[in-house]
Order: C-alpha cells, then sequence, then structure tokens
C-alpha cells in the first residue's frame, strides 16, 4: 500500500511539473508575441511594396514608414500631451521652423514627391516642418515617460547636448570620408565640388528629419508597443528594429530590381553608418546622432552626390 501511494505521488508530482513547464513555456512564447507581430508588420510592410511596385505605382518605403510613424507620433501626442510642458513645445516648433525655412531654400537636397503628391519645394518645407513638430512632440512625450532615447536640448542639459554633438562629429568624420569615396566607386565618377554653405545647410534636412522621425519618434513607439511584455530588453530590440527599418527604407527601387543585391547592401549599410547613430543616440544623445547624420549628408553634397 505505501508502495502504491509513493507511486501514485510521483505520478502526481510529474504530472504537476509538466503543468508547470507547459505554463511557463506558454508565458515565455506570450512574452515575444508583440516582437513578433511588429517583426511580421514591418517585413510585411517591404514585402508587399516590393511586389505590388513590380505592377503599379506605389509610395516609397520611406513614405509609408514616415506616414505610419507620423500617424502614430500623432496619436501619442492626443494622448499623452500632458507629459509635455512649454519648452517641448518651443524646441518642437524651433526645429520645425529649422526644417521648413531650410528645405524652402535647399538648393542641392532634393527628396523624393511625398505620395507622389507633394512635389514643389514650398510643399515638401511645409510637410517636413509639420512632420519634424510632431515626431518631435511625440518623441519627448515618450522621453518624459522613460523612453530609450534622450534629448538633452530639450531638459535643458547644454553641456551634455555639446558634448553628445562632438562625439557624433568625431565619430562620423572617418565614416564621412568613406561614405564619399564609396559614393564615387559606386557611380565611377570623380568628385564634383559644391558650395560649402549650401551642402552644410542642406545636410540639416535629412540630419534632423531623419533621425528625428526614426531615431526619436519609431522608436519610441516600437519602445512602448514592447516594453510591457519584454521591459529588459525592449530598448534595445526596438532600437535595431528601427536600425534596420531606416536602413532598408533607403532601398525601394534596388528591393523590386534586385531584392538579394539590396538586402545584401542595406545590411552593410546598418552595420556601418546604421550601428553608430543608434549607439550614440542610445548612450550619448539624440543630438550625437543628428551631428553624426548631418556629418555624412553634408560632406556628399560637397562632393556632389
Amino acid at each position: 500500500m505505501a508502495g502504491y501511494e509513493e507511486t501514485s505521488l510521483k505520478k502526481t508530482n510529474f504530472i504537476l511539473m509538466e503543468r508547470g513547464m507547459r505554463i511557463t513555456t506558454f508565458q515565455n512564447l506570450s512574452k515575444y508575441r508583440v516582437l513578433v507581430i511588429v517583426l511580421a508588420g514591418t517585413i510585411t510592410i517591404f514585402v508587399c511594396r516590393t511586389v505590388l511596385a513590380a505592377r503599379i505605382t506605389i509610395p516609397r518605403l520611406f513614405d509609408l514608414f514616415n506616414a505610419i510613424t507620423i500617424t502614430g507620433s500623432f496619436g501619442i501626442l492626443i494622448s499623452r500631451h500632458r507629459n509635455l510642458n512649454r519648452q517641448d513645445w518651443w524646441i518642437a516648433v524651433l526645429l520645425g521652423c529649422t526644417v521648413g525655412v531650410g528645405m524652402q531654400f535647399a538648393s542641392l537636397y532634393s527628396p523624393y514627391p511625398f505620395f507622389g503628391v507633394v512635389r514643389d519645394q514650398t510643399g515638401q518645407a511645409v510637410l517636413r516642418g509639420l512632420f519634424t513638430m510632431i515626431a518631435v512632440l511625440a518623441g519627448l512625450s515618450i522621453m518624459h515617460n522613460g523612453g530609450p532615447v534622450q534629448f538633452h536640448l530639450a531638459t535643458g542639459n547644454w553641456r551634455r547636448s555639446w558634448s553628445s554633438i562632438v562625439l557624433g562629429l568625431l565619430t562620423g568624420l572617418p565614416l564621412a570620408v568613406l561614405n564619399v569615396i564609396a559614393l564615387q566607386a559606386t557611380y565611377a565618377r570623380a568628385t564634383a565640388w559644391q558650395d560649402p554653405a549650401a551642402a552644410v545647410m542642406d545636410a540639416l534636412q535629412p540630419g534632423i528629419v531623419e533621425e528625428i522621425v526614426f531615431r526619436f519618434a519609431l522608436w519610441g513607439l516600437c519602445w512602448l508597443a514592447l516594453s510591457d511584455s519584454l521591459p529588459a530588453q525592449s530598448a534595445r530590440l526596438s532600437g535595431l528594429i528601427t536600425l534596420f527599418v531606416h536602413s532598408y527604407a533607403h532601398f525601394s527601387d534596388e528591393f523590386v530590381d534586385s531584392p538579394l543585391l539590396a538586402l545584401t547592401v542595406g545590411m552593410a549599410i546598418a552595420v556601418v553608418w546604421g550601428l553608430p547613430p543608434y549607439i550614440l543616440a542610445r548612450h550619448k544623445g539624440l543630438e550625437g546622432a543628428i551631428s553624426f547624420h548631418w556629418l555624412q549628408d553634408a560632406a556628399r553634397f560637397l562632393a556632389g552626390f
């Protein structure tokens, strides 16, 4: 009888252990559900856009992700506007006006027509300035809620802000030279020097707008999506997702013409020119990522690319 009770107890313990393992496994899988949804959604956008672009006229990847990010940012602005202070609004307006006025007078930077509709320079100036303001406000709201990227200018920490800018420039200088050399080899043509003042001013367009939209707002939105289920890994995972989205969004036409080449070159760009601003933004602040990006484009505009 004792042997029977012992065997029965072992079976009960085994069943309980098995159920516990199943529950633990289910909980572990549930943790990654949001991550899987974000990754699947992102990949679906790339794949569907590429397939459709081979048959019909469809907006570029940059336009799609800009629209998604600004829509999400507007939602954050509506739902979390109480996180913002007066200084946040002033910074957003200042950066939006800087982008808008700069775009109005740009001579070396010419973005693709947004959704194929906004083609004129004034329309681009208004649109880009407005997008910048919305993305800044959403990014700051998320930042005040513990977000992954700090914008020291918004907190009045001038020392950290300037330190971040200088570090971004120092990190970006050798890669800016490498970028020009790579462009010369890619396009097989010599350098055609442009007006330095125009190169410096026009480089603010991609430097400010892309970093704020992708490295501040989109990163923050992805972080919000993952922060509950993966609190310890959310900052890193959301940053890496944003890094690859930003890098591969440059290859709208290339994905249609030669997808394998686009994947390979996009990976190289993500590692060489994507990781530095990712690390700078995460550990030194958004200003470092902006100054790094600005230097890359200032160098290529100056060299005629």
